[in-house]
Formats: C-alpha cells, structure tokens, sequence
C-alpha cells in the first residue's frame, strides 16, 4: 500500500507541474513542443497545450522527489520521461480523433500517462500487482476533475448582458480601487507601492543622486512616426493616421498634460486610440487624473474620434466618466470604422493583466469573417488570441518599455507576462502586426532612463512605399 501511495503522489505531482507553471508564468517560454507542425492528416502533431516549459518542468519536477519515493533519481527520471511520453500518446491520438486541443477526455487523457509509470515504478519497487489496478482506479477520475475544475476556474464564460468576465473577487479588487481606502494604513501599506515606489526604486536613485534627472527623463516626450504596412488594409483607409496614446498616469507627473499638448499642437488625426491606465495609482481618488484627462480629449483633433480600453489602473466605474470626458469605450468590444464606401473594425478588449477581464470571443462577435480589425488593448498579453480572431493589428502599451533600461535600452522589468519580443515597439506574430507603445507617464517610481515616453503616430499603409513612385 505504501508503494501505491508513493507512486499515485508521483503521477498527481507530475501531472500537477505543467499547469502550475502556466499559472506563474503565463504565456512566458510556453513554445508548443511540435513547434506549430503536422501530421499526414493536416492535423497538429500535439497542438498548442503541449509545450517545452511543460515537459522541462513536468521532467525537472518530477525527478527531483526521488528521495520521496526512495528510488535513484535515474529511476525517477525515467519514470518522468514514460510519464511525458504517455501524455503525447494521448494528445497524438486526440488529434487523429478531430479533438480540439485542451479538449478533457476521460480514461483516454489519463490511461498512458498513468500506466507506463506505474507499472515502471512498480517494477522498481518491487509493488504488487493489484496495486496497479488500484492506482488507476483512483488516479484518473481525480485527474480528469482536476483537469475540468481548472478549465472551468480559468475559462468560465461571461454573465449573460455582460460584456466582461466577472468573479466575486475581481468585484472586490474593482471596487477597492475605485474608492479611497477607508484607513491609511491600505494606502501605505499596498505591496506593489511599497516596493516599487516608495521603497526599492526610488531609494536607490536618490542615494545615487539621480533622482531629480529621472524625473526629468520622464517630461521628455518623444513623438515618433511609425509607418505600418498592412497588405489587407481596404484601399480607402491608406494612409490612415492614428494617434496612440498609453499609460497616460495623468496625475503623476505635474505638467505632462500640457507636454503632450505641446507635442501634438496643430496636428490632425484620423483616429485617436488611448490604452488605458488613466490614473497614476491602482486605487484612491479618480478625480485628480479625470481633470487632467478633460483638458487633454478636447484638444486632440480626430476626424473618427477618440476610443479607449481599460487598464490595470482603470476599472469599469470610471467608465461614464471616461465617456463624458470624450472618450468612447469598448469594454470587449468593437467599433465600426467608415470612410469612402469602405469599413474596418476596431476591437477593444478590456485588461488582460491585472484584472484579466478581456473577452476576446465576445469582443470579436460583431466583426464579420475577413474584415479588417484593429485590436486595442492594455497590454500585450492577449496577442495569441489576437492573432487567433484575425487581427490585422494589435496596438497595446502597460510594459513603458521597461521605463527604466540598460544603457542599451535593453528592459530589465517589463511587467507582463508576454513573450519580451513584445515589451516595446513593433513586433509580428503569426500574420499579425503589433505595436507596443513605451506609453506616455511613468508608474510606481515616477522616473525614466534610456527609455524616453512616447507619444506615438502611426500611419497604415495598404502596401510598401516607393520612392521612384513618389518622386515621378
């Protein structure tokens, strides 16, 4: 019995691993280990839910309890490589079956993965026959409940008449950051402040004597022109012009409004996109960052108005007040774009950070097959979705370009959970463009090095630009 309960533990601590990595880690290193190939059939070889994170982790893990289950960790890792190769087979053969990916199947997701290493185990400890029999019996309906009651914690579906997901605690922490802490002690003692803004960065370039020019850094906005080539950009659309505006932190910096204003004085846009994180802080009083952002939307010229999506630091109470100011929301989702005859749409998922609100199956509903799409959001960890529903573009900021980088501009923190390749600037994934604006303000300490603000403007074009072409 003794032999039974150290290998069960083995299998539930194998199979436990990759998942709890995702959890952690997100979509960071989650490379699909078929790298996207297929089999004769058409069909992935695995598909997306298998990936190297998961199988280093779930080898790595599951080796190193050997002294557990009182085996050599050769042993153990052998057993954690017939562990892994028995989830394969039951993904392979999924895939012939037609399943989606990430699909539950009992006995047929938990028969290999269990078996092989049992009866591996088994063999090296001497077990009892039987003891196989009762290992299964108990592992796998406890696997496939396990592996249901996850999917349905991370993919529970919106409330009817609701355009976002919505958890008791998400309601909470929503509701915490809309109003001032009823006591002090909230304000001072907010974890993410007291290490990041009052404590750790902001002590450390004051003792170094830097403190005044980081501040100073981050009052230097920088306008930079973007040209981005969308080959199924409808031809009336080229040439757009559109006005990105991220992590705006109105209150944080006094006279950033009148910078940005500066800035953009006597330009006309086509479009003006703004991508959340309105206030400086992540809870308090709104009041302070909704003057400065009602002396800001009057004086941005856009022939399609101004659009916005909600950020870590926004939450859905200020919406009215966002819109009265003159800014129209897609909170999941998506806006018509009309000129000359032709349309594209603009998609605007709600946070996908902090919150994790976004929706993308409900954001894209109303967005016909083929259309063209913009998809705005806060931050760019929703790209693979993105790229799932066919966006054309995905415009995102929250990562400020690291605001503070190395001397090369290389990010040390960039705050997301996104593969780096997407922290700043333009990026591609699969068919889709991105853009990740370095964002406007500053957060947590309120300083920039080698990573000035951006305010930026980027130009859509259907195809490349040809200079013989323009100079004829």
């Amino acid at each position: 019995m003794t032999d039974a309960l150290k290998i069960l533990f083995f299998l539930f601590w194998g199979n436990l691993l990759p998942p709890l990595a995702s959890l952690i880690m997100g979509e960071r290193f989650a490379r699909p280990v078929d790298f996207g190939a297929t089999w004769f059939d058409g069909r992935p070889l695995f598909g997306p839910h298998k990936t190297i994170r998961g199988i280093l982790v779930c080898f790595t893990g599951s080796t190193l309890v050997f002294p557990l289950l009182g085996v050599s960790w050769q042993v153990a890792a052998y057993a954690a490589a017939l562990l892994i190769a028995g989830d394969l087979l039951s993904s392979f053969i999924k895939r012939r079956l037609r399943m989606a990916s990430g699909e539950s199947v009992f006995v047929l997701d938990q028969i290999f993965e269990s078996l092989l290493p049992a009866l591996y185990l088994g063999s090296q400890m001497q077990a009892h026959l039987w003891s196989n029999a009762l290992i299964l019996a108990v592992f796998m309906p406890v696997a496939h409940a396990g592996a249901r009651f996850w999917k349905y914690v991370l993919s529970r579906p919106p409330m009817e008449n609701y355009s976002r997901i919505v958890r008791s605690t998400v309601r909470l922490r929503e509701w915490r950051s809309c109003h001032q802490p009823l006591a002090r002690w909230h304000v001072w003692l907010n974890l993410s402040n007291l290490l990041y803004n009052r404590g750790l960065v902001s002590t450390v370039f004051r003792l170094l004597g830097r403190y005044e020019q980081g501040v100073a850094n981050a009052l230097k906005l920088e306008l930079n022109e973007h040209e981005i080539v969308c080959p199924t950009l409808p031809k009336s659309f080229d040439g757009l012009t559109i006005l990105l505006l991220t992590d705006l932190h109105l209150d944080g910096l006094p006279g950033l409004v009148d910078v940005i204003l500066a800035r953009i004085e006597g330009r006309r846009f086509d479009l003006c996109l703004i991508g959340g994180d309105i206030r400086m802080q992540t809870y308090g009083p709104t009041a302070p960052s909704l003057r400065e952002l009602r002396r800001l939307l009057p004086r941005i010229r856009a022939k399609h108005r101004i659009f916005g999506v909600l950020g870590n630091h926004d939450c859905i109470e200020m919406v009215p007040d966002f819109e009265e100011a003159g800014m129209l929301m897609l909170v999941n989702d998506a806006a018509r774009i009309e000129q000359d005859g032709e349309s594209l749409w603009l998609v605007g998922l709600d946070d996908p950070n902090y919150y994790k609100t976004h929706d993308p199956a409900r954001a894209f509903a109303p967005v016909p097959p083929d259309a063209f799409s913009i998809l705005l959001a806060h931050s760019p960890e929703a790209y693979q979705e993105g790229a799932r529903h066919q966006a054309a573009l995905y415009l995102c900021g929250h990562t400020h370009g690291g605001q503070i980088c190395l001397a090369s501009g290389r990010p040390i923190y960039t705050n997301s959970r996104a593969p780096r390749f997407t922290a700043r600037g333009r990026w591609q994934y699969q068919g889709m463009q991105g853009f990740t604006s370095r964002g406007v303000g500053a957060s947590g300490a309120l300083l920039r090095f080698n990573c000035p603000g951006e305010i930026a403007v980027l130009t859509l074009r259907a195809a490349p630009a040809n200079p013989l072409t323009d100079k004829l």
